[in-house]
């Protein structure tokens, strides 16, 4: 129990900007974490270990840290603007916090326990081919097989996944930045912040942080946006409102995210009122984890609405989210930032 709270408690101290004393004994580990992770970088740029290349692009959209930063929504983004410009996207992911084995499609009815949650909202949100998979390139390869069609794949996370070639990434960052800067175990890090130097674009769910804007110097820099107005059931129902028919109302909101506090304080600019229940990321729901809303209306994210709707029972709403790309300075757009990469098939 006690080796549990300390797990559950890393992450609040990873985002307090330094080094806590409590995180002293794991710098030794984050040392090694990082040598391993050089080296291990190093044997596939030098091709002792081997990577796959698809017969199509890749564009992986992922994190240099630990946890939930957007990633979903970017993926949704970029999809539906690769569709618009002609191309026939499909997507992979590993399926994070299912429990399936091997490679697997993804539908629209599919279970998120057990091919996890993203997955699942990505199925029903993009209109494109989804697989799992812990092995990327066979996921592609599947995708490819069943899909013959396809001629790009976006990639939902794998950015140190580097058995799979891919010709752009995306590394996304929310307002919590690097946190303390640390790697793996002291802090958040899963690569050195110079990762970034050999990236297409650095997009930003909140505010930049100065530390990453001079790793990334030279590297094309996106403002998201993440909006969202009207509520749909979470109870799988068609039904659907918007945040006058809550103002006044007593409403509870959960949020089992990387950062629970985004999805509040975007409760609050649509001027609702709540009790806030923070759940860690990819939560497995239960029907008693819900209780405490039993007396009133309870809202929640959409990729918790994935999970939560075969145990809702009273009322509840879901808030999708549109992602809103700004521009670089200079003026260029984060898709034809892509693009360039996608004409150029320069593997990274």
């Amino acid at each position: 129990m006690a080796a549990c709270g300390i797990a559950q408690s890393l992450p609040r101290r990873w985002y307090e900007r330094r080094l806590t004393p409590a995180l002293w004994p794991l710098a030794p580990l984050s040392w090694l974490f990082g040598m391993l992770a050089l080296l291990r970088r190093w044997l596939y740029r030098r091709g002792v270990l081997r990577a796959r290349r698809l017969p199509v692009p890749v564009i992986v959209v992922g994190n240099l840290t630990v946890g939930g930063s957007g990633k979903t929504p970017l993926v949704l983004w970029l999809v539906h603007r690769l569709r618009a410009a002609g191309w026939r996207p499909g997507i992979i992911s590993r399926g994070y916090g299912g429990s399936g084995e091997g490679v697997r499609p993804v539908l629209v009815d599919s279970s998120p326990s057990l091919l996890g949650d993203e997955p699942v909202l990505l199925a029903r949100r993009s209109g494109v081919p989804v697989f799992v998979g812990r092995d990327r390139a066979a996921a592609g390869l599947a995708l490819l097989d069943a899909h013959p069609d396809c001629d790009v794949i976006v990639s939902d996370d794998g950015l140190q996944h580097y058995r799979l070639q891919r010709a752009a990434e995306l590394v996304v960052f929310d307002g919590r930045g690097i946190g303390n800067g640390w790697l793996l175990p002291a802090g958040p890090l899963r690569e050195p912040v110079r990762r970034l130097a050999g990236v297409a674009a650095v997009v930003w769910n909140g505010s930049p942080q100065q530390s990453v804007l001079a790793a990334a110097t030279g590297v094309p820099q996106f403002e998201m946006r993440l909006l969202g107005r009207r509520f749909v059931s979470a109870g799988g129902g068609a039904g659907s409102c918007d945040a006058d028919a809550l103002r006044g109302r007593k409403l509870y909101a959960l949020a089992g995210i990387g950062d629970p506090g985004r999805f509040f304080a975007q409760l609050r600019t649509l001027g609702l009122d709540f009790e806030a229940h923070p759940f860690p990321d990819h939560h497995p729901y239960t029907a008693a984890d819900l209780a405490f809303a039993a007396d009133g209306v309870l809202l929640m994210t959409e990729k918790d609405a994935v999970k939560c709707a075969p145990i809702v029972t009273g009322e509840a709403w879901g808030l999708p989210v549109e992602a809103v790309i700004g521009t670089a300075p200079g003026g260029a757009g984060l898709l034809e930032t892509i693009l360039e990469k996608l004409h150029g098939r320069t593997p990274a």
